[in-house]
């Protein structure tokens, strides 16, 4: 299996805003369980890492479109899509899938993993363990954000949600009309590290048809992510989140085992993996541990 079938839902939120939510397993049974995919940043909820080895594991993989990315309507003017917001919108999926009494496994690739950990410290009653693979730490802890894009953050600090979002989306939306196919993997992080992963069977279309779901409103969502985790604090504390978490890490990653290390420092209870000879598409070699981790009922 190279390709996910999915089906999609439709959530209202606060204000009509509306999110859709990817069901990437719908041929799973109802009692199955659940685990919920942060996607990337950019990204979208259209993207399972390996099929095979979801189908293998006999869950229910969901995903969840942020604000501004494919189906889901971008944040209003006046509002900022920040990670709180981004777990809230995650936490309302989940109740309209999981069985009473239970609890769902939540992964969070790159940015998802602030949303993974911003939901399971917020909705402890909804999430059993958490899976943080290759996730920034904090740029103030870990540099990781370029020194022109940080001064051109630092200089929307203090403006408003709308002037941000029209600042973003001026700067990336001619770079997404001349950027096409594999050209746009760069944008997420994935890099030459990832050569040998792009080359295997299905991966790449994968990641090719997440992309063009998450460009469907142009650069709205992209404009809409960053401004939300840059301009707005992350709305959690890392020492407040109660759950097992594993960390992984490609070693080759230019977001690699350092911020690994900050967030097993930061949180309680984590457990820290480096994967080698690999980068940002970690997600793919690494997803097999991942779905083990956050299945356990060991909670």
């Amino acid at each position: 299996m190279t390709m996910t079938t999915s089906v999609s839902q439709f959530l209202s939120r606060p204000g009509g805003r509306q999110v859709e939510v990817h069901d990437l397993t719908p041929d799973a049974p109802a009692d199955a369980p659940v685990v919920l995919l942060c996607h990337v940043a950019p990204g979208s909820g259209a993207f399972d890492p390996d099929p095979a080895v979801t189908a293998a594991r006999g869950i229910r993989l969901i995903a969840v479109d942020r604000a501004g990315y494919g189906g889901s309507d971008a944040a209003d003017d006046n509002e900022f899509a920040t990670v709180v917001l981004a777990a809230d919108d995650a936490a309302a999926a989940l109740e309209t899938v999981l069985m009473p009494g239970t609890k769902a496994g939540v992964v969070g690739w790159s940015a998802g993993g602030r949303v993974a950990l911003a939901l399971a410290q917020r909705r402890p009653d909804l999430v059993g363990r958490v899976a943080v693979v290759a996730t920034p730490a904090p740029d103030e802890e870990v540099p990781w954000i370029p020194e022109d894009n940080k001064a051109g953050i630092e200089a929307l600090r203090g403006a408003a949600a709308s002037v941000a979002h029209a600042a973003l989306t001026q700067a990336f939306g001619p770079l997404l009309d001349t950027l096409t196919g594999e050209a746009r993997f760069g944008l997420m992080g994935v890099g030459e590290a990832d050569a040998g992963l792009l080359g295997e069977p299905g991966v790449a279309d994968r990641l090719r048809v997440m992309l063009d779901e998450a460009f469907a409103k142009g650069a709205a969502g992209i404009a809409a992510d960053i401004a939300g985790y840059t301009l707005r604090p992350w709305g959690f504390e890392p020492g407040e989140v109660g759950t097992e978490v594993l960390l992984g890490y490609g070693a080759a990653d230019e977001i690699g085992p350092a911020h690994g290390e900050w967030w097993q420092r930061a949180l309680p209870h984590a457990r820290l993996e480096v994967v080698p000879e690999v980068g940002h598409l970690v997600v793919v070699p690494l997803w097999d541990r991942v779905l083990s981790h956050v299945s356990s009922t060991d909670v």
